[in-house]
């Protein structure tokens, strides 16, 4: 489709991106989710006809990463410098948190100069999200007393509840690969649990997914082990959008009924639920010794099962023997980067360049949420890159 005509598209939407953040997909409408994928692709078919999309002259997005990142962090760096921002990592351990500066306080002393802030703070359930929103009401405070001359924005980079980022890159991955959103009504999803030698991982996740693509008419399964549940408020929200885009939610306790004829399957580890929660209680307590041995019965836990392993059997019950394989990425590969993993060499050698590519679209989509932020009417925007390249090429 030409950029133009997408532009077009843009401008009849209904949307209310700009000056919000953008914390979790389902607190966003529909035509906000349909501008920030167009926009996406517009972006990345800009890039990729070597037209400029710098839309910002000076300014700053600051990263804050509470939790290791590879993928988003430098996907956040680089959907800054697409749009002509620069990046600063805002590193804790060489700031004066640990010296007693508070929550308002940081978010003031870094955002004199800041439109976008992308924080990452998943590992507790209960604080993370919480966190983000804490730092809005400082920037709030900040903006409204006049310390500051701009409220930046803030991006969800992955929390406690749901990995924003993450979800909207599968779906735009999926969008492509069956050719539109609209394709997705009636594709079965297996979003199920698989085992991981590797510490308690999120639930953002899983809940990221099931909270976006029930809204898509697909029909997702959500499989995993007893006591692998995921927070109820997210079960509960993709049980009702699954009513409302007229596809299906279901829970199952095992792989082979997830995998069963599945269009798409995203195998994926996450911590027991019970093990978050009172690990988050433990943290509140500074109690690092308890947080340890918990963190060893998790993985004792997870050790039960084992036989949760995306192998070829089990991608062989799939439609057509042949449903693409999903991964936020780094997935725990056996015999490669695990002795047992989530999923199996062979299985993974074999979508190894799709998980690339699936990940590939997560620069697009931060930058979308930028410029939707930063930006009231984007499609102006958008024309004006487009006019501005061909006033160049006429010169």
């Amino acid at each position: 489709m030409a950029i133009q005509q997408i532009i077009e598209e843009i401008s009849n939407l209904n949307s209310n991106l700009f000056q919000k953040d953008f914390l979790l997909t389902w607190e966003k409408s529909d035509d906000d989710i349909f501008q920030i994928i167009k926009i996406a692709e517009i972006l990345k078919s800009l890039r990729e006809s070597n037209i400029s999309s710098k839309c910002f002259d000076s300014g700053l997005a600051v990263s804050i990463f509470r939790d290791q990142s590879t993928r988003t962090r430098f996907s956040f760096a680089s959907a800054a410098n697409l749009l002509g921002l620069t990046i600063q990592d805002f590193d804790e351990s060489k700031s004066q948190v640990g010296h007693g500066e508070t929550l308002r306080e940081t978010a003031n002393m870094i955002s004199f100069f800041t439109d976008i802030v992308g924080i990452r703070d998943d590992k507790y359930i209960g604080i993370g999200n919480d966190y983000m929103r804490k730092f809005g009401k400082a920037l709030d405070d900040g903006f409204e007393n006049g310390v500051l001359e701009q409220r930046p924005g803030i991006i969800n980079l992955q929390c406690d509840i749901d990995h924003p980022t993450q979800s909207l890159s599968d779906l735009l991955y999926l969008k492509n690969y069956f050719g539109s959103l609209e394709a997705l009504q009636g594709k079965k999803i297996a979003m199920s649990w698989a085992y991981s030698p590797s510490y308690g991982k999120p639930l953002s996740v899983p809940q990221g997914i099931i909270g976006l693509m029930t809204r898509f008419g697909m029909d997702v399964h959500l499989a995993h082990p007893e006591g692998y549940d995921l927070l109820p408020k997210v079960i509960d929200k993709a049980n009702i959008q699954s009513q409302q885009s007229e596809g299906s939610f279901k829970i199952v306790d095992s792989m082979e009924e997830a995998f069963e004829n599945a269009d798409v399957v995203y195998p994926k580890s996450w911590s027991p639920l019970h093990i978050m929660q009172a690990k988050s209680e433990l943290v509140k307590n500074n109690d690092h010794i308890k947080i340890s041995e918990l963190e060893e019965e998790g993985l004792n836990h997870n050790a039960k099962h084992k036989n949760w392993e995306c192998t070829e059997k089990l991608m062989n019950l799939t439609r057509d023997k042949n449903a693409p394989y999903m991964h936020c990425l780094p997935a725990d590969i056996s015999g490669i980067s695990c002795e047992q993993g989530e999923v199996q060499k062979e299985v993974f050698e074999k979508y190894r360049i799709q998980t690339y590519i699936e990940a590939s679209y997560k620069p697009y989509i931060i930058a979308s949420m930028i410029l939707n932020n930063r930006f009231e009417n984007p499609d102006e925007l958008l024309t004006q890159m487009m006019n501005n390249s061909e006033n160049k090429r006429l010169l």
